[in-house]
């Protein structure tokens, strides 16, 4: 095993269970916090900020994290059409909840209100409070030269109520509607763990991406040409075969027998 001198962690599955805990996760990031091995969460959630997500890792599953160690999808997304703007307005009509909105304002976007402003791009995630009437704005948008952004492409949200329509759903609607292939940001695309490497300013053969879901999370370091550590504590059950089409780098049963030193 190769030492590695930084950690991508993905959370549900992999530090947590919905509201369950996984106690060996949390015992893999004490041992890791003590280190001082950088490290961020990198999820797909573009709905909570950092703050918040951070807030529930310490007050519920007793990991001391602070909001600088978590990268969500939204930030990656501010981060990337920032750049991508180049010389165009900074503008964006969104679908999307707050998390998203304000990693948008935080890097100096203008949220439009509707199409008539002709938006730079026009950005959709996951919200709860979608209308058909923001559909029509965004698709409005797009048809008029509106670059088409999706956070992410995650069918569903795993829910005590059952499997929930994810972002990815939201974005279809927006896709069917306009024939447009959208720019997607989250994992398994290689946009997220790009801009997460520029935030931990590390090389990626040096990083390590968690994850317990072989079609985001392991699939996402394969798109990034990173090495991926698969734990077997939430959505895979099992080893993949070595000739399957995504095969992590390591497997583990569940992230104590991973040993941070190599």
């Amino acid at each position: 095993m190769k030492r590695y001198s930084g950690y991508f962690i993905d959370l549900d599955g992999t530090i947590y269970q919905g509201t369950k805990e996984i106690k060996t996760a949390q015992t893999f990031m004490q041992r890791l916090i003590d280190s001082e091995i950088p490290y961020l969460f990198v999820t797909n959630n573009s709905t909570r900020s950092p703050e918040d997500v951070a807030e529930n890792l310490r007050a519920h599953h007793h990991i001391a994290t602070t909001a600088a160690h978590v990268y969500t999808t939204a930030l990656a997304t501010a981060d990337y059409l920032r750049r991508l703007a180049a010389d165009k307005p900074l503008t964006a009509y969104v679908i999307g909840e707050r998390g998203l909105q304000d990693a948008l304002r935080n890097v100096g976007f203008a949220l439009v209100a509707d199409a008539s402003f002709a938006p730079t791009f026009t950005v959709v995630g996951l919200d709860r409070e979608v209308t058909y009437e923001k559909f029509v704005q965004a698709v409005l948008a797009i048809q008029h030269g509106s670059r088409f952004v999706g956070t992410n492409l995650d069918t569903n949200i795993p829910n005590q109520r059952g499997m929930l329509p994810g972002a990815g759903a939201v974005v279809d609607f927006v896709r069917y509607a306009t024939g447009k292939k959208p720019i997607t940001i989250g994992k398994p695309a290689k946009i997220i763990m790009n801009e997460a490497l520029n935030r931990i300013q590390l090389p990626r053969e040096d990083v390590l991406m968690i994850g317990d879901n072989l079609h985001t999370d392991i699939m996402a370091a394969k798109n990034a040409n990173m090495d991926s550590l698969l734990t077997l504590t939430g959505l895979t059950k099992q080893a993949p075969a070595s000739d399957a089409d995504i095969v992590p780098t390591y497997v583990v049963s569940d992230l104590t027998k991973w040993r941070l030193n190599g």
